[in-house]
């Protein structure tokens, strides 16, 4: 097994790149060089938390669960990831961008691999069973989507659109960790924020790679959109914003509208900035708009902590 050179999209040197040789195809693999998507992941979890305890209040168990959720996105972050490596091993030989990747790389072979899922699915496992019964059943439900997501890119042109059911599924997991069944109108406009979100931040991310997905067959929502996508993905995130507005407005929070117009334009304007930020001729701005997408779900989540705190 050679070391090869880091992918592209890994950014600067990270912790991934001190850790013992044999080790590092296998952080790579699950993405630990680029922790970006354990925050994207956990976001909504968070976030969903946070909302379902306005009108009430936070209590002490919160925390607990609020830790369980980043367990449990880092170890279903890099289960999902190394999922998606092996089945997509030929088609990230195809891409620049992919192509080091450990899999296509030959740092590890497909064996290896599975078990290092088997691995990652057995801590995710040990979070599921630490929730509450009605968390784990609405997470256990998620399990075909992400089954399937891997296989969008070759069936549709829009696998963004799956990808935002799939990440954002957490935020339907947390208020039923809290014993909020059927889950209200508030949280499912959450989710649904969420998903548009995903929708408007992962297009942008697939901006870094039109020409090899071309050659490669790969879809996206990117290539579909062509010329209009900048146009599109301040859209979504126009969507997005309102759906957030209307979490808030019908949740219990006093001053709920308010709160909701404050997150909706946190979101709406920073979605404006990644969308003129972007340029499908300058990658690395693509993945720059990409990566502050941390401190947009942040900024959000900030603002639902306070309306729960009120």
């Amino acid at each position: 097994m050679t070391e090869a050179a880091r992918p592209l999209d890994a950014g600067p040197r990270s912790w991934v790149e001190a850790a013992p040789a044999a080790w590092r195809p296998f952080l790579r693999l699950a993405r630990y060089d680029r922790p970006i998507g354990f925050w994207l992941l956990a976001l909504p979890c968070w976030q969903g938390l946070a909302l379902a305890r306005v009108g009430e209040g936070f209590r002490p168990s919160d925390l607990g669960l609020a830790t369980l959720f980043g367990l449990g996105a880092l170890a279903m972050r890099g289960a999902g990831c190394t999922y998606n490596d092996i089945v997509d091993r030929d088609l990230d030989a195809k891409v620049a961008r992919t192509a080091n990747r450990p899999l296509p790389a030959g740092q590890v072979g497909l064996r290896g691999a599975a078990l290092w899922l088997m691995a990652q699915l057995l801590v995710g496992l040990g979070v599921l069973l630490a929730l509450p019964r009605m968390a784990q059943i609405v997470a256990l439900s998620s399990v075909p989507l992400v089954a399937l997501y891997p296989l969008m890119k070759r069936i549709t042109w829009w696998p963004q659109a799956f990808l935002g059911l799939v990440f954002s599924w957490g935020a339907l997991v947390a208020p039923a960790a809290l014993g909020v069944s059927p889950i209200y109108l508030s949280q499912t406009l959450l989710y649904a924020a969420c998903v548009l979100w995903v929708i408007a931040y992962d297009t942008i991310y697939a901006l870094q790679d039109l020409e090899d997905d071309a050659l490669a067959g790969v879809k996206s929502s990117a290539r579909a959109l062509g010329g209009s996508w900048r146009a599109a993905v301040i859209g979504f995130y126009g969507l997005a914003a309102l759906a957030l507005v209307g979490a808030l407005g019908t949740s219990a929070a006093p001053m709920g509208w308010a709160f909701g117009m404050g997150a909706g334009a946190v979101l709406f304007f920073g979605g404006i900035w990644q969308a003129r930020k972007a340029d499908p001729n300058a990658p690395h701005h693509a993945l720059t708009a990409f990566k502050s997408n941390r401190g947009l779900g942040l900024a959000v989540l900030a603002v639902l902590l306070l309306a729960a705190i009120v």
